[in-house]
C-alpha cells in the first residue's frame, strides 16, 4: 500500500479551490456556512437559550446528517473526477450532505417563521432572514459544483432530501413532539439543564425585555 492511501483527512474544513481563482475562494468559505451553523449557531444557542425548539431543530439535523451518511453508503455513487484533484473523494457523493444540510436549515426555518416561533423580529424582519438563508443555501449547493466536490445531480438530490425531510421533521416537533414540552421543561433532566420552551409566547424579546426590567427593579427594591 502506498503511504498516501494509509492517510486519512478530517475533511470538516477542508476545502480546496484554484490558487488565484476569486470566485473559488469564496464559494470555499461559503461551503463552510454548515460548519459555522452547526458549532457557532447551534452550541452557543443552546447554551445561552436553552430553548426546546432550537434544541429539537439541532437533532433535525443531527438526524438528516444520518440519513445522509446511510444513504450514501448504500447507494455508493462515486463523486465527480474533479474530487481526485481535490484529494477528497474518500467518501461518496450522492446525496449531498451540504446540501442537505441547507435545504433541511432553510426550510425548518422557514416553516418556523411562517408560524412565528422563536422569533425576536417583525414579519418583515423574517422574511429578510429567510432569504439570506435560501440565499446562502442555494450559493452552498453551487458551490460544491463548481469546487468541484459533487454534480450537479448530487446536490439536487441533497437538495430535495433535505427540504423533505426537514418539513417532515418540523411536523415530528410541533404536531407530535409539541403537547410534551411542559413534560421535558418539568422533568428532573430538564430543570437540571433549565431547559424552556418560549414558542407560546407571541413576542419573545418584549416579554424577556420587560422580565428583566422588573427583576432589576425588584432588587433595587429589596436594596432599599
Amino acid at each position: 500500500m502506498e503511504l498516501s492511501q494509509q492517510f486519512k483527512a478530517v475533511t470538516l474544513t477542508h476545502v480546496r479551490y484554484r490558487r488565484g481563482d476569486q470566485l473559488g475562494h469564496f464559494l470555499a468559505w461559503i461551503s463552510l456556512v454548515p460548519v459555522f451553523i452547526s458549532l457557532g449557531g447551534f452550541v452557543s444557542h443552546f447554551l445561552f437559550r436553552r430553548e426546546l425548539q432550537g434544541i429539537f431543530f439541532g437533532i433535525g439535523l443531527v438526524i438528516s446528517q444520518f440519513i445522509n451518511e446511510f444513504i450514501k453508503t448504500s447507494v455508493e455513487q462515486a463523486r465527480p473526477e474533479t474530487c481526485t484533484l481535490l484529494e477528497a473523494c474518500d467518501s461518496h457523493g450522492w446525496p449531498s450532505s451540504h446540501s442537505q444540510f441547507m435545504f433541511f436549515f432553510a426550510t425548518y426555518f422557514s416553516m418556523m417563521a411562517c408560524k412565528g416561533i422563536g422569533f425576536w423580529f417583525g414579519l418583515r424582519s423574517r422574511w429578510v432572514l429567510n432569504l439570506l438563508h435560501w440565499s446562502l443555501a442555494v450559493v452552498t449547493m453551487y458551490s460544491r459544483v463548481y469546487l468541484g466536490y459533487h454534480t450537479v445531480a448530487q446536490v439536487f438530490a441533497g437538495a430535495a432530501l433535505g427540504a423533505i425531510v426537514g418539513a417532515s421533521w418540523f411536523w415530528v416537533v410541533n404536531s407530535v413532539l409539541y403537547p410534551y414540552f411542559p413534560v421535558i421543561e418539568e422533568s428532573a433532566l430538564g430543570r437540571m439543564l433549565c431547559v424552556k420552551d418560549t414558542s407560546h409566547i407571541p413576542d419573545v424579546l418584549k416579554f424577556e425585555y420587560d422580565n428583566a426590567r422588573a427583576a432589576r427593579k425588584n432588587m433595587g427594591t429589596k436594596s432599599d
